[in-house]
């Protein structure tokens, strides 16, 4: 069966809230969070970059409060991982997440997608010619969430300080927006997947833009 631009979009969509909202969620359960915490902060991850995106289209009330299947798909990720922890520790020990292939590839999985969906999104507002809107717009949607949920737990964004994120996010919008004419489900995937492997190769190579030296700095691992 082919599927139509719209349809791929959608599914895509779907993906990357359930991405976004475990990793959200796995964040939460590092720190300690209840479950309404572990929930809040999954869907925050989940469905934030997207509210912002829709606040800066003009769209009100966004998309995540009309169509409710985002909602549930990130409520229902989030309670499964606090789930899938509560049986694997049965409540006694620290669950363990950091530095995990599997949260990290969800995580790159939502910010590829992501940036997709936001430069689409713009597109389909009337905005394909404002090249710089379209590219921000897919920035925002990818980190959005992320940024939030940083915020939300005190610390300072990840995608300020740590492995080629926001560099990822802005390498996929753009190669989406370039190629989507010439193969237009195509370039969905291939732009999501070019995420998904700098996201990977970073975390793997521990690549990362340059910073200066501050005090108290310690060796990352």
């Amino acid at each position: 069966m082919k599927l139509d631009t719209g349809t791929l979009m959608t599914l895509s969509d779907m993906l990357g809230t359930v991405a976004f909202s475990i990793s959200g969620a796995v964040c939460a359960i590092e720190r300690g969070l209840d479950l309404f915490g572990v929930v809040f902060l999954g869907v925050v991850t989940a469905i934030g970059g997207g509210i912002i995106r829709d606040t800066m289209l003009g769209v009100c009330p966004p998309a995540s409060f009309t169509d409710y299947i985002y909602l549930l798909l990130a409520v229902g990720a989030a309670a499964a991982v606090w789930t899938l922890a509560w049986l694997a520790t049965r409540g006694k020990r620290p669950a363990r997440f950091r530095d995990d292939p599997v949260l990290n590839v969800c995580d790159a999985i939502g910010l590829g997608v992501f940036s997709v969906i936001g430069v689409q999104a713009g597109i389909a507002a009337g905005f394909e010619e404002n090249f710089y809107f379209c590219l921000f717009l897919g920035l925002t949607t990818g980190v959005g969430g992320g940024m939030l949920r940083d915020v939300l737990i005190g610390e300072i964004p990840f995608v300020l300080r740590k492995h080629f994120y926001a560099m990822a996010s802005l390498v996929g919008a753009l190669c989406y927006y370039c190629t989507r004419l010439a193969f237009p489900n195509g370039s969905i995937l291939v732009s999501t997947l070019l995420v998904v492997g700098l996201r990977v190769c970073a975390f793997h190579f521990r690549w990362s833009l340059p910073r200066l030296p501050v005090d108290g700095d310690k060796q990352e691992t």
